[in-house]
């Protein structure tokens, strides 16, 4: 396939955008997936307490929602970048 130059040239600096913004996305994710507290849902019904409290009904409005919000837009972003990495790849194979 041919391609103008200025595409060529600037295929190799998107892909090592690509890997920065992929990074950043996967050491924010893993620091998200370490401040989020333990999941502990089932173990109530184990003990007998299984009474839904303010705090439970309400879990999307604080910060073990927000985490959780956070954790998945990270995944869907390292997800999207990836498979556009690999398509800069495809479409621009050097040989």
């Amino acid at each position: 396939m041919i391609v103008a130059d200025w595409i060529a040239n600037s295929f190799p600096i998107i892909r090592i955008i690509f890997i920065v913004l992929l990074g950043l996305c996967s050491i924010a994710m893993v620091i998200s997936i370490f401040l989020q507290p333990a999941a502990a849902d089932g173990m109530g019904a184990l003990s007998g307490q299984a009474s839904d409290t303010y705090f439970s009904k309400n879990k999307e409005k604080n910060f073990e929602g927000f985490m959780k919000r956070l954790t998945v837009i990270l995944g869907i972003a390292i997800a999207v970048i990836a498979i556009l990495f690999f398509i800069t790849i495809r479409i621009y194979a050097p040989t």
